[in-house]
């Protein structure tokens, strides 16, 4: 049986608002937080950095991953970083300093989760620094 594209499509689309969502409370938590944020979605070839920050001289590369309460039986946001990604997100991080010329620059490394409710409205939200 053939599914529908237009359902799979809305659901991509759906997943994608979401995530896009998360990242802007995750931005918004930075700055309230004193962060100064430098980029947001930053591409190259390597792959995507959701938010590239600054604090105290420090670049932080930030992964945010955000799940809803309904894909809960997959795994927490924070379970949903896997070994992969954490190269892919070093890797672009790596190509982003060389691009800049700040490779010397110290960097960390921070993951912000986002569980959203039913409503899509934030639960909670995680930030873990030096997460990897």
């Amino acid at each position: 049986m053939e599914s529908n594209p237009r359902i799979k499509g809305k659901h991509k689309d759906l997943r994608k608002e979401r995530g896009s969502y998360a990242e802007d409370q995750a931005a918004s938590y930075l700055i309230d937080k004193g962060y100064r944020i430098i980029h947001r979605n930053w591409r190259c070839r390597t792959g995507e950095i959701d938010v590239i920050a600054e604090l105290n001289y420090v670049i932080i590369f930030v992964e945010v991953r955000s799940r809803s309460s309904r894909s809960l039986a997959y795994g927490t946001a924070m379970e949903s970083i896997t070994p992969r990604k954490v190269g892919q997100v070093r890797s672009t991080a790596a190509v982003y300093l060389h691009s800049r010329n700040r490779s010397d620059s110290p960097v960390r490394f921070d993951v912000i989760a986002v569980q959203l409710g039913p409503d899509g409205q934030v639960e909670s939200l995680e930030h873990v620094e030096n997460a990897f």
